[in-house]
């Protein structure tokens, strides 16, 4: 069983997939979120993301490896 999300508090009303994954603490650089996004790696409530660019909105939830958050 996997742990739950742990929430990430944003400023605005929306988030881009890259930005996110920097602003948790999943990745260090914005090369590395793009790597994570071309893999595959990422899922975005479930489903795979392949956009970095994707909007986010308070509520969702994504995983990036065993690592999930949820946006606050």
């Amino acid at each position: 069983m996997s742990a739950p999300p742990r929430d990430v508090a944003i400023d605005g009303e929306m988030i881009r997939v890259g930005q996110l994954l920097k602003l948790s603490g999943l990745v260090e650089s914005g090369g590395e979120a793009r790597e994570l996004v071309q893999q595959g790696a990422v899922r975005v409530n479930g489903e795979v993301e392949m956009r970095r660019g994707r909007q986010l909105h308070r509520g969702d939830v994504v995983e990036a490896g065993v690592q999930t958050v949820r946006i606050v």
